[in-house]
């Protein structure tokens, strides 16, 4: 059987006719382990191996023969006794449910509906929570109507996992005393990943009540602006505006005036000083990059917006430009396969444009994970029957369907060129990690994705957390953060040095975990 070892212990093997077992040892790691059993190399009864379907991991998938009683039967040697999950990755195209009876050494488990997931080439998973006893154990599902069973792709079993070590540890709080011990608020300047770190840390304060994090905050702010709230500052980019965040923030918290100026100069020139755009209405990514959209600039500027909108107003010009640049990135961006290209130029005259086309050649990793986090965060703030929220929902359903799809089974994570991972010189990046792990597990909480993302959020968070520990001075350490970049092609982003505590990745982290404490 083909499959995909992460992180804990387990002997798998597969029953493949009168075939024996074949036993491989993974290492032992103290957290959850999860192993993906693709179908096509199952013991399968009354079903084929078919390929005239997109979107299959592995080499193939399951079609049932249209009658009852077909199985596609997996065999997994556990090291030790216990509970896992068993998610069955499936795709339905037919109007009617395909139920199948799950089983578990030969004892009926659940009978799950496998409900249709819109068409053949779309796919959902289905998790069933079982025990398995140490030794080897016979997962099979049967199909129990006379269409047969769904299309099956894969099964991953999860076994039940420790807590990540050290204990104890609130990596939030870890964080915060590590930026304040090692720079001042006048040591950070004004930038966008400066400012996503303070959002950062805002959530943290709002979690903790503690002062000392808004104190350090608006240390920062006050270096900004006078007395009034004006900022010099000609706001040419987008990725100039993002502080705005932490503007609109502290005028949440403290109620003043200065900070709500702020934070309305910062809307005006996007809104109403010919900020320029293409001629469909995107915000240009700088002034300076003419008739380019980047990925990354949705989250610069479309998150403040939405909540500009809401904290103070704008007879709601902000809120329907966030969601209207929301869907043009989208449309010139998103790809077949759900995930986005990193940029597009609308006059395609870049250098880095792929030919015959005007988008960018690759699907960068945290540019991803700044459109994901820019589409929950708005449609957080967005009212339900604000026009193109659905299409905006929409869109993020498909980018989650594609992050699902490209996470590394093996470490929890996603590769720096995201549909690339099976090369041998891409790495998994810490900073796009924390952002889809983020926007997955907000999107399960608020109904966005639905409760089969679970394992996509826990992996993820398991697969980020690996990547930090604390110093001799009790300081973090968060390694494996590309630092900022610019669009090119598949070498360029390979070769993007890999920082630890770069503030891209200190920010990403933080907003993922406060996340990821209140929902586990």
């Amino acid at each position: 059987m083909t499959r995909t070892k992460l992180l804990r212990t387990l002997l798998v093997g597969v029953v493949a006719g009168a075939a024996g077992t074949t036993a491989v040892a993974v290492p032992l790691v103290a957290s959850a382990a999860s192993t993906r059993y693709e179908a096509e190399s199952a013991r399968l009864s009354q079903a084929t191996v078919a390929t005239n379907h997109p979107g299959f991991t592995g080499t193939g998938f399951v079609d049932y023969t249209n009658v009852a009683g077909g199985f596609v039967e997996f065999s997994v040697s556990a090291a030790q006794a216990g509970t896992a999950t068993l998610s069955f990755r499936f795709a339905n195209g037919s109007t009617a449910a395909r139920p199948a009876e799950v089983s578990v050494n030969g004892a009926t488990v659940r009978s799950v509906p496998f409900a249709s997931t819109g068409s053949w080439s779309t796919w959902a998973t289905v998790d069933v929570g079982a025990t398995l006893v140490a030794g080897t154990n016979t997962v099979r599902a049967t199909a129990t109507g006379a269409a047969g069973g769904p299309n099956l792709d894969s099964l991953t079993v999860t076994d039940g996992g420790t807590t990540p070590p050290p204990g104890g540890t609130d990596w939030s709080i870890a964080m915060a005393r590590t930026v304040m011990d090692s720079r001042s608020p006048g040591d950070l300047s004004w930038s966008y990943p400066n400012g996503l770190y303070l959002y950062g840390q805002y959530l943290l304060f709002q979690r903790t009540k503690d002062p000392k994090y808004l104190t350090y905050m608006r240390q920062w702010a006050d270096r900004f602006v006078d007395s009034s709230g004006h900022i010099s500052n000609s706001f040419n980019s987008l990725d100039s505006m993002q502080p705005g965040v932490v503007y609109l923030a502290l005028f949440e918290a403290t109620g003043q005036t200065k900070y709500k100026n702020a934070a309305i100069q910062i809307e005006r020139r996007m809104e109403h000083s010919n900020y320029p755009r293409t001629n469909d209405n995107g915000l240009w990514h700088a002034t300076s990059r003419q008739h380019q959209l980047w990925a990354d600039g949705v989250f610069m500027s479309l998150p403040f917006l939405a909540r500009f909108e809401n904290q103070i107003g704008d007879n709601g010009i902000a809120r329907k430009d966030a969601i209207n640049n929301l869907i043009v990135y989208a449309s010139h961006l998103q790809r077949p396969e759900g995930i986005l290209w990193h940029a597009y130029d609308e006059s395609g005259t870049q250098s880095w444009v792929v030919p015959g086309t005007k988008h960018a050649p690759e699907s960068w990793c945290r540019a991803i994970g700044w459109f994901s986090m820019a589409s929950v965060m708005v449609l957080d703030v967005t009212p339900a029957n604000t026009p193109g929220r659905d299409t905006v929902l929409a869109n993020w359903r498909k980018l989650a369907a594609g992050i699902r799809n490209f996470q590394d089974p093996r470490t929890g994570r996603w590769f720096q060129v995201v549909d690339k991972g099976s090369r041998s010189d891409n790495w998994t990046e810490t900073s796009c990690s924390s952002m889809f792990t983020y926007a997955i597990s907000r999107s399960i909480e608020q109904g966005y994705v639905d409760p089969s993302y679970n394992s996509v959020a826990a992996n993820g968070y398991r697969g980020v957390l690996a990547k930090i520990s604390l110093d001799g001075a009790n300081h973090v350490r968060l390694t494996d953060i590309c630092i900022g970049t610019n669009v090119g092609n598949y070498a360029f982003y390979i070769a993007r040095p890999r920082a630890t505590n770069d503030f891209h990745g200190l920010g990403a982290f933080m907003i993922m975990n406060e996340q990821l404490r209140r929902t586990p």
